[in-house]
């Protein structure tokens, strides 16, 4: 498969998005926060995810 520069470029921000919801979910477990956040972050970490699973 070939990509593009763009779908190169785009690949990589969802990438550094989906790594940066992981960060916060991680930070939010080390800071105790309650269940409905963590379902709320891990809710965009899943979508952030997807998105940066699809290659074009």
């Amino acid at each position: 498969m070939v990509l593009s520069a763009q779908e190169v470029a785009d690949l990589s921000d969802r990438w550094f998005a989906a790594r940066c919801a992981a960060e916060d979910v991680a930070t939010a477990v080390a800071e105790g926060a309650d269940a409905i956040e963590l379902t709320e972050l891990t809710a965009t970490l899943v979508k952030l995810t997807r998105d940066a699973e699809r290659l074009r």
